[in-house]
């Protein structure tokens, strides 16, 4: 097995003829968490949004190989059996679906993908309660439909009880701490470090410092017009939170 989790090489994307990704370059190991940052439009989420596959986005050329597997080449629900996963910036409502049948239906999907047999809805139940705990989600959330009615911070911590259920390879964090107070984002960001171990691996991708107070990356990445401009440890958050983005626009721009 390579001790590379993820290798995107090059990889160049964009939407409607628009070029947004213009040659991303990114190794993740197994057991380490990194951290994206930049502006407003310099490509975060299209970032997470073509290694999850969103058909709105066209990929013109790169590669990017997960645990050995051209991810590229997968549709997205392959990708999330194989192991990826997007926590979303807004997360979606889905009345009319508890998220116990919601849940269920994820987790044998992958199962059935692996030729495994389904979870029985006892089995099934026992692993919701002891992946609740993880988030501290509620019990009445879970035997809700999917996020109906939920809080922001409500929806965002479902979003993490889904990955501790789901237990990727790979997670991206699209902005997670967006519309969290103080609270919530302990509660998110813990149970994130609970699920952390040597075998799988976290994409934090935020606008800000404060999310990396309780989520420790090991390598944090800048992202400007397209491209990784500046990679280094978790003092380069701190700095950046020092100096704000427009140094890092004249440090890039007067190159």
């Amino acid at each position: 097995m390579s001790d590379v989790l993820l290798k995107v090489s090059d990889l160049r994307a964009g939407i409607d003829g628009k070029e947004i990704l213009k040659g991303i370059n990114l190794t993740v190991r197994p057991g380490e968490v990194h951290a994206i940052m930049g502006p407003n439009g310099s490509g975060k989420s299209t970032l997470s949004g073509v290694l999850a596959g969103d058909p709105r986005f066209t990929v013109t050329s790169g590669d990017a190989i997960f645990h050995g597997v051209d991810l590229l080449s997968l549709s997205p629900e392959d990708r999330s059996h194989e192991g990826l996963f997007l926590s979303f910036q807004y997360p979606v409502e889905i009345p009319g679906v508890t998220m116990v049948n919601f849940m269920r239906a994820a987790v044998n999907a992958k199962r059935k993908y692996f030729n495994e047999e389904p979870l029985s809805a006892g089995d099934f139940l026992k692993m919701m309660r002891q992946k609740r705990a993880i988030v501290e989600l509620d019990n009445k959330l879970a035997s809700r439909s999917v996020n109906e009615g939920f809080s922001g911070g409500e929806k965002k911590r479902n979003e993490i009880f889904q990955m501790a259920v789901l237990e990727p390879k790979l997670s991206i964090l699209d902005e997670t701490d967006s519309g969290l107070d103080i609270d919530a984002l302990r509660v998110v960001a813990g149970g994130v470090n609970k699920l952390r171990n040597e075998s799988n691996a976290t994409i934090v991708i935020t606008h800000y410092q404060r999310l990396l107070d309780y989520i420790k990356p090991d390598f944090v990445h800048i992202l400007y017009k397209g491209r990784i401009v500046y990679s280094g440890g978790p003092e380069l958050a701190l700095e950046l939170e020092e100096k704000g983005y427009d140094w890092i626009k004249q440090q890039v721009d007067n190159q």
